[in-house]
C-alpha cells in the first residue's frame, strides 16, 4: 500500500480526489450549473455543426478584429464570474451580524474577494481594454494588420489560458485566501501551504506573458505602421492612449513578472526573497508589487479616456477641444503613474519626507487628469450634443470619476490616508475610479464601435437600461462604504457585531442588485440587437458620423482593413475624405499576401496552461513533457504561409500625388 501510494504521488503530484471540494454545497452547485450550461454549450455548436467554422475562422484567427472580438468576449465572460463573487459578498456582509454568521465560512470567503479582485482587474478589465485597442488601433492608424499577427493569437490565448486556470481553482482544489495582491508573508508557504496561491502565482504568469507581447505588438503597430502623412501629432486620440499604455505594459508588467517568479522560488525552493530572516524583506515585495500596480491603474485608465475623446467629438458634433494639450497630459500622466506608486503603503512607515514627495505627486498628477475633463466639457460646450447609449456613459463617467478623483486626492495626504487605508473608504475609492472610470468607458467603447465590428447597432433602449441600472446601482453600491470607511469600518470583514452598521451594507447589497440588472440588461441588448440586426443596420458604414479613420472601412471591415492605404492630412482623416466626396475604388485589383490562420497560438497557449496546472499540483513529468512540446511547437511554427487577397494596383503603383487626388486634395 505504501509503495502504490508513493506511485501515485510521483503520477499525480498533489492532485487527489479530497481536492474537488464536494463538501462546500455552494461550489457544488456551482459545479453542477457549469457543467450542465457546459453541455448545452458544446451540444448546440455540435448541432449546428459550428466546429470547424470556430476553428478556422476565429480560434486560429490571425485577424486582428476577431482577436479584439473575443477579448472582449473573454472580459464579459469573466465580468459574469467576478461580478457573482461581488454578489456573493454583499449579500453575506448584509446579513453576518451579531449571532448570525452568514452563509460563507471565512476561509471561502476569503477566496472570494481575493478570486473577485484578480479576476476584474487581469480577466475583465485588461482584455476589455486590449480588447479595444486590438480592434481599432490598426483601423485608426490604416494599416492591414498589428507588426505580428501569430504573436496577437498567441497572446489572446496565453490570456485565456491563465483565465481558465483561476477558473479550474474553483472545482480542482482552492483558490488563494491573501486579497488580490498576495502580500506575503501571507502567500508564504508556511501561511499558505495549500495550492490556493499557485493559482494564483501561475494563472498570472501565463496571462502576463499574453499582456506583455500584445504591448509590444501594439506598440511597434504604431510606431512603424501609420498610414503615410500621419505623424505622431495627427494621431487620433485613442490611438496616443493606446500608445502611452503599451509603453507602460512593456515597463511595468515584467516587474510583477519578476515579483511573483521570486515569491514562487520562496515557496516551491525555500529561498528567502520575501521572508523575514535569512535576508528577506516582505517589505520589498510591496514595493516591487505596486511598482507594476500603480501602472497597471493607468493602463486600464488610458485607453478609455482615449475613448471617451472619441465619442464626445462624435456626438457634439465637433472638433475635439485643446487636441495637443490633450496629447500632452496623456503622456505627462504616463510619466507620473510611475512616480506615485509608494501611496498604496503610506502606512509602512517611511518617513516624513519619502511620503510627503508621493503625496505631492499623486496631487500633481490629478493636474493632467483635471484637464482632459475640461478639454471634454469644453468639447461638449455649444455642440450640438446626441445622448446616444455612448454618450450617456461618458456623462455619467464625468460626474463619478470627479468624485472618485476628489476622494484620491483626499487620500494622498499622508495623515488622512493613516486612517483610512485599512478601511471601506479605500474600497469606495478604487471602485469608484475602476468602475466609474474604467469600466463606463468600456461599455461607452462597445457600444460605439460594435457597429463597425458587426454591422448594425446595439439596440438603444437595452442599453440606456444598462446605463441607468449601472449608474444608480453604483451610487448606492459605494456611497454607503464611504460612510462606512469614515467610521473606521475595516475592509476584508465577512462579520460584524455592530448591528447599527448593517443598514448600510443592505443598501450596498441593493446597489450590487441593480448593478446586476445593469449587467442583465447589456445581456439583453447583445440578444435582441442580434435578433433585430436587419432593422438596426447602418448602410453608410459610418453610423455615429464619427471622425477618425477606422469608419472609412465598410462595416465590419474586409480580412486586409484597407483596399488602398489612405493618406492621412489632418487629426479627423474620415472627415476630410467625406468632404471630398471619397469612393472606394471598384476595378484594378492586384494579388496581395496576408498571413495565413494558424492552430500554433491555441496549442503553444494549451500546452503553458497545462504546463502552468502541472506546477501548481507538482506534476514533474507533465511539467517536462508540456515545456518539451511547447518549445517543439514554437519551433515547428516557424515554417510561415501566406494567403492572397486582391486590393487596388493604385495603391501599389500609383505615385503618392495620383493617390492623393484619387482621396481628393486636402490642400
Amino acid at each position: 500500500m505504501p509503495e502504490r501510494s508513493e506511485l501515485a504521488t510521483q503520477i499525480f503530484g498533489r492532485l487527489t480526489w479530497e481536492v474537488i471540494p464536494l463538501h462546500e454545497p455552494i461550489l457544488l452547485a456551482t459545479f453542477i450549473a457549469v457543467v450542465i450550461g457546459g453541455l448545452v454549450l458544446v451540444g448546440a455548436v455540435t448541432y449546428f455543426k459550428a466546429w470547424g467554422y470556430l476553428w478556422h475562422e476565429w480560434f486560429t484567427s490571425i485577424d486582428h478584429k476577431k482577436i479584439g472580438i473575443m477579448y472582449v468576449i473573454l472580459g464579459i465572460v469573466m465580468l459574469l464570474r467576478g461580478f457573482a463573487d461581488a454578489v456573493m459578498m454583499r449579500i453575506q456582509q448584509a446579513i453576518a451580524f451579531g449571532d448570525n454568521l452568514g452563509y460563507l465560512p471565512p476561509h471561502h470567503y476569503d477566496q472570494i474577494f481575493t478570486a473577485h479582485g484578480v479576476i476584474m482587474i487581469f480577466f475583465v478589465a485588461m482584455p476589455l481594454v486590449t480588447g479595444l485597442m486590438n480592434f481599432v488601433v490598426p483601423l485608426q492608424i490604416g494599416a492591414r494588420d498589428v507588426a505580428f499577427p501569430f504573436l496577437n493569437n498567441f497572446s489572446f490565448w496565453m490570456t485565456t489560458g491563465g483565465a481558465i486556470l483561476v477558473m479550474m481553482s474553483l472545482f480542482v482544489g482552492e483558490f488563494a485566501r491573501t486579497g488580490w495582491l498576495a502580500y506575503p508573508p501571507l502567500s508564504g508557504i508556511l501561511q499558505s501551504p495549500d495550492v490556493g496561491v499557485d493559482y494564483y502565482l501561475w494563472s498570472l504568469q501565463v496571462a502576463g506573458i499574453g499582456t506583455v507581447l500584445s504591448g509590444i505588438n501594439l506598440l511597434v503597430t504604431i510606431v512603424k505602421m501609420r498610414a503615410p502623412g500621419m505623424n505622431l501629432m495627427r494621431m487620433p486620440i485613442f490611438t496616443w492612449t493606446a500608445l502611452c499604455t503599451n509603453v507602460l505594459i512593456i515597463a511595468a508588467f515584467p516587474v510583477l513578472t519578476a515579483a511573483l517568479a521570486m515569491l514562487a522560488v520562496d515557496r516551491y525552493l525555500g529561498m528567502n526573497f520575501f521572508t523575514s530572516d535569512l535576508g528577506g524583506s516582505a517589505m520589498m515585495y510591496v514595493n516591487l508589487i505596486w511598482i507594476w500596480g500603480h501602472p497597471e491603474v493607468y493602463i486600464l485608465v488610458l485607453p478609455v479616456f482615449g475613448v471617451f475623446s472619441e465619442v464626445v467629438a462624435t456626438f457634439c458634433h465637433k472638433r475635439l477641444f485643446g487636441y495637443a494639450s490633450m496629447v500632452y497630459a496623456t503622456v505627462v500622466i504616463t510619466v507620473l503613474s510611475y512616480l506615485v506608486w509608494l501611496h498604496h503603503f503610506f502606512t509602512m512607515g517611511s518617513g516624513a519626507s519619502v511620503n510627503s514627495f508621493f503625496g505631492i505627486t499623486t496631487m500633481i498628477i490629478s493636474i493632467p487628469t483635471g484637464a482632459k475633463l475640461f478639454n471634454w466639457l469644453f468639447t461638449m460646450y455649444h455642440g450640438r450634443i446626441r445622448f446616444e447609449v455612448p454618450m450617456l456613459w461618458t456623462v455619467g463617467f464625468m460626474v463619478t470619476f470627479v468624485i472618485g478623483g476628489m476622494t484620491g486626492v483626499l487620500l494622498a495626504v499622508p495623515p488622512a490616508d493613516f486612517s483610512l487605508h485599512g478601511s471601506l473608504f479605500l474600497v469606495a475609492h478604487f471602485h469608484n475610479v475602476i468602475i466609474g472610470g474604467v469600466l463606463f468607458g468600456l461599455m461607452a467603447g462597445i457600444n460605439y464601435w460594435f457597429p463597425k465590428a458587426f454591422g448594425y447597432k446595439l439596440e438603444p433602449f437595452w442599453g440606456k437600461c444598462s446605463f441607468w441600472f449601472w449608474l444608480v446601482g453604483f451610487y448606492l453600491a459605494f456611497m454607503p462604504l464611504y460612510v462606512l470607511g469614515l467610521m473606521g469600518v475595516t475592509r476584508r470583514m465577512s462579520h460584524f457585531e455592530d448591528s447599527s452598521l448593517q443598514i448600510w451594507f443592505q443598501l450596498a447589497g441593493l446597489g450590487a442588485l441593480l448593478i446586476a440588472l445593469g449587467i442583465g440588461c447589456f445581456l439583453i441588448q447583445l440578444v435582441v440587437s442580434f435578433m433585430r440586426r436587419e432593422s438596426l443596420r447602418d448602410v453608410t458604414g459610418d453610423p455615429w458620423d464619427a471622425r477618425t479613420l477606422e469608419w472609412s472601412t465598410s462595416s465590419p471591415p474586409p480580412p486586409y482593413n484597407f483596399a488602398f492605404t489612405p493618406i492621412v492630412h489632418d487629426t479627423d482623416a474620415w472627415w476630410q475624405m467625406k468632404a471630398h466626396h471619397y469612393q472606394r475604388p471598384e476595378q484594378g485589383f492586384i494579388p496581395i499576401h496576408m498571413p495565413k490562420n494558424t492552430g500554433a497560438g491555441i496549442i503553444l497557449a494549451g500546452l503553458s496552461t497545462v504546463c502552468g496546472f502541472a506546477l501548481i499540483w507538482h506534476i514533474w513529468w507533465l511539467v517536462v513533457l508540456a515545456f518539451v512540446a511547447t518549445i517543439a511547437t514554437a519551433i515547428g511554427h516557424t515554417f510561415n504561409y501566406k494567403r492572397d487577397f486582391y486590393i487596388p494596383a493604385e495603391s501599389v503603383n500609383s505615385t503618392e500625388a495620383e493617390r492623393t487626388a484619387l482621396l481628393g486634395s486636402h490642400g
